[in-house]
């Protein structure tokens, strides 16, 4: 796995971030925090769609984000754990790998 696919991944992690602070952030320095995640996520995100199709990296960030953002409602704030959301995630990440396998990176072109 390469530093693109990478950064990919860690931008969908500070997505989780910035969703959850969205709902939880109480004080200045959660929203600053939230901020902060939203900024890192997205610059990542930009970066990575240098390299790879835009619509793979959006795909990935936008799966990756959202099984991790369900999964974290689960395991942290005790959302109700049903097998079918867990089945489909299977499925959404299954999709996301299905991608990351059938995609290539762009040759960087000098001007």
């Amino acid at each position: 796995m390469n530093k693109t696919w990478i950064s990919i991944i860690v931008a969908a992690f500070f997505e989780v971030c910035w969703v959850i602070g969205l709902k939880h952030a109480d004080n200045g320095l959660e929203w600053i925090g939230t901020i902060v995640s939203i900024i890192i996520s997205f610059y990542l995100m930009i970066m990575a769609g240098r390299d790879l199709d835009v619509g793979t990296v959006y795909a990935v960030f936008v799966g990756l984000g959202t099984a991790g953002t369900v999964l974290s409602d689960i395991v942290l704030f005790g959302a109700p754990f049903n097998i079918e959301k867990i089945a489909l995630i299977g499925l959404l990440l299954s999709g996301v790998i299905s991608l990351k396998m059938v995609s290539h990176q762009k040759e960087k072109v000098e001007c």
